[in-house]
């Protein structure tokens, strides 16, 4: 039989890979079922579903290689970054999926939380956090809501030359701010957001962009802390927040 490869694993879920099969482990139900729910919506290229037997979801390599890995540059062509951002732009024209995304006063809510996190347990200096923080304000504010992945990581869009063959990890899809998406997909690789809106075109607010970045490597450190992954290593999240220090 193939090598069983661990893609990813942690309290919440695992993810393995047999030959060309992932197969999905997931304490939460629902997390499959909006992530199949997506994807039949999705007017972008997503993986083959082929089986699904709860807590299990079976879904087939989509071919190409991703955009890249956070913490390291991007192999992929300016090309590939602007089909990267025309496939975005059409997920997001599409009708909203018929459930609820997050709340403004939760994103609001959950910053606040997470700051005082970082200050109370001394994670980064306070002052890279009150620049943040400060930073993050900016995404903070009425969106018009779009389809949006909502877990648009590098990792997650796969291409093959200069062209999209899959986009992957649905289970975050609602409706929700379109800046939201581009941010995370640029998080760390912030050279190629020119690249990425010559193929999104005309509405993309670059000042929201940028407060998601600080936004998100905020509320995303706990998470990564407590279930084994390091938010410090070269080019990840506690970078994103320093290079804003550098900043006007």
């Amino acid at each position: 039989m193939d090598e069983v490869e661990v893609v990813v694993a942690h309290s919440q879920r695992a993810t393995l890979r047999v030959g060309d099969v992932f197969l999905k482990v997931d304490g939460d139900r629902e997390h499959a079922d909006v992530e199949i729910r997506a994807m039949a919506l999705a007017p972008v290229p997503t993986p083959a579903i082929l089986w699904h037997e709860p807590p299990v979801l079976a879904i087939a390599a989509v071919p190409g290689t991703a955009l890249g890995v956070l913490g390291e540059p991007s192999p992929a062509s300016p090309a590939a970054w602007a089909a990267a951002g025309a496939a975005i732009r059409t997920l997001h024209d599409a009708p909203l999926p018929p459930w609820e995304g997050r709340r403004l006063d939760d994103v609001a809510a959950e910053l606040e939380r997470e700051c005082a996190w970082l200050l109370d347990n001394a994670v980064l200096p306070a002052e890279v956090i009150r620049r943040n923080r400060e930073i993050a304000q900016g995404a903070l504010r009425p969106w018009q809501p779009a389809f949006v992945h909502g877990d648009l990581q590098i990792t997650h869009v796969f291409v093959d030359g200069d062209e999209v063959t899959g986009v992957i990890d649905w289970s975050e899809a609602a409706p929700g701010d379109a800046m939201f998406d581009l941010a995370i997909l640029t998080l760390g690789h912030e050279e190629r957001l020119d690249d990425l809106l010559a193929g999104y075109g005309p509405g993309a607010d670059r000042d929201v962009i940028r407060a998601w970045w600080s936004l998100r490597s905020l509320t995303a450190a706990r998470w990564l802390v407590e279930h084994g992954f390091d938010p410090d290593a070269p080019g990840c999240e506690f970078d994103v927040l320093r290079s804003r220090m550098r900043e006007p």
